[in-house]
């Protein structure tokens, strides 16, 4: 079973999506955040100008809602050319690539959103693109089999990840450019959240902007998205206006608390905690208590977890911390002593 989270990292609608999509930034001067990707991005792509060459193959990789469509959709932009997006799952056979490839111009950028999933055939098809910008296609089987040599433009080919290390070498090895893009830190986020807040034609203070970037899980996604639920909030319970108060009041109707955790962060931990003794457990032991699928909680709901030490991983299983502990109000745990007073 999967719910709908508000503090999902990832697209939950159209609608959402398309809400997103109006507050991206279209260039590399209107980036908040990730300063070393962005300083290597301005200098990878002037270099590329300059040659009049098409951009290095690049691959983004970290955590859901960071900005990977978002940078591939400002790299073709920067570069003067055209973007074309997929994903991994959308390619199933090789023909469904091949139409793609032959369609690109010189330049053109191609972004491969979830690459790690790109089927074995369509992967080793992509081989001769991404390195000698050339595709052999075979037509009919059998003794009547013949190859197919077919020339492509240069191009760029952009592959976005949340998994890295399901990628297979070979893949990853074509890559010429490797950016991670890690967590976002309060500030940012709170600049984001006023950027977002000026393109909507919403007041928001100052306070209620830093608040919203504390409970955003280092993410811009979700910052945008509890803007939202506090605009509509602000819209029907005030005056239109976002302070403090009203974020606060907007925000525990959407349970969300003020460390960004949910009702299934904290079930998560409660689980470990009350029912595996502080762990350690196996994630499909907790999947089978929690009745969630395994990828969810590995995916969407560990990561912010152990980056902010509230979840340890070890070969033996998943261990809640002492500040998780705290934080739910729990006696004992690991390190106990530490909080007891």
């Amino acid at each position: 079973m999967t719910r709908e989270r508000i503090i999902d990292n990832s697209a939950l609608s159209p609608e959402d999506e398309d809400f997103i999509l109006n507050l991206r930034p279209q260039s590399l001067d209107e980036i908040i955040g990730q300063r070393d990707v962005i300083e290597k991005l301005r200098i990878s792509i002037q270099a590329a100008k300059e040659r009049d060459d098409a951009h290095e193959h690049t691959l983004f990789y970290g955590p859901p809602g960071l900005g990977k469509t978002t940078l591939a959709h400002i790299v073709a932009s920067e570069m003067g050319t055209r973007l074309v997006a997929t994903s991994g799952p959308a390619l199933v056979r090789s023909g469904d690539l091949m139409g793609i490839l032959t369609n690109l111009k010189a330049g053109d950028v191609l972004f491969i959103d979830e690459i790690h999933r790109l089927p074995t055939i369509v992967e080793e098809f992509i081989y001769p693109a991404m390195e000698d910008f050339r595709v052999d296609f075979v037509v009919d089987s059998g003794p009547y089999a013949k190859t197919i040599n077919i020339e492509l433009k240069p191009f760029t080919l952009i592959g976005a990840t949340t998994r890295a290390g399901l990628l297979s070498s070979p893949l990853r090895d074509r890559f010429g450019i490797f950016h991670h893009l890690d967590f976002y830190n309060d500030d940012d986020l709170t600049a984001i959240a006023k950027r977002s807040a000026k393109i909507l034609n919403v007041e928001i203070k100052d306070n209620a902007a830093i608040l919203l970037a504390c409970r955003s899980r280092g993410t811009p996604r979700i910052a945008n998205r509890l803007l939202r639920r506090v605009r509509d909030y602000t819209q029907v319970k005030a005056d239109g206006k976002i302070n403090k108060e009203i974020a606060e009041k907007a925000l525990e109707l959407e349970n969300v608390d003020k460390l960004g955790l949910d009702g299934l962060d904290r079930k998560f931990l409660t689980t470990i905690i009350d029912i595996y003794n502080g762990g350690p457990v196996g994630i499909e032991t907790i999947s089978a208590t929690l009745q969630e699928e395994p990828d969810v909680l590995s995916e969407m709901v560990e990561p912010f977890l152990l980056k902010i030490g509230f979840l340890s991983r070890t070969k033996r299983g998943r261990h809640a911390t002492h500040l998780a502990f705290k934080h739910l109000g729990k006696s004992g745990g690991p390190q106990a002593g530490l909080f007891e007073q």
